[in-house]
């Protein structure tokens, strides 16, 4: 008796590059200006292990220079670009000049209205909203 497999959609695994304590600058015009990483929604790890962030995380950040009004505040973010190289899924390595998020609310709206430098394609993938505002997709 055979058994059937039920067909996975194929992934490709990026490599995390941003763990929980990471100070990374903003990209857009919300007011933000470096955020420090605490958490990252839904990621789920090994025992012990530090939590990480991938480009295309939402993660939860406390804002540490900025505008005064938003200063100390919790915001949520996506990660946009990652120093650290990944594979994509045609067998290409791509790495970023710097680390940068977008701040955003709770489901992916950007708070600021324009994203300096490049979104990384596999962000702009899953957050649609930020791929209409970014000017560069790579």
């Amino acid at each position: 008796m055979k058994k059937r497999r039920a067909m996975r959609l194929v992934t490709r695994k990026i490599t995390r590059a941003l763990p929980t304590g990471a100070i990374v600058p903003v990209a857009d015009n919300s007011g933000a200006r470096m955020i420090q990483v605490i958490s990252v929604k839904g990621h789920k790890t090994r025992l012990r292990r530090q939590p990480a962030a991938k480009v295309g995380d939402l993660i939860v950040c406390s804002v540490k220079k900025g505008s005064p009004k938003l200063r100390r505040q919790i915001v949520h973010a996506v990660v946009i670009r990652q120093k650290k190289p990944y594979k994509r899924a045609d067998g290409s390595w791509i790495s970023f000049e710097d680390n940068a998020v977008v701040v955003t609310n709770e489901t992916g709206e950007p708070r600021g209205s324009e994203i300096r430098g490049t979104v990384s394609k596999e962000a702009a993938d899953s957050w649609p909203r930020i791929a209409s505002a970014a000017r560069i997709i790579s």
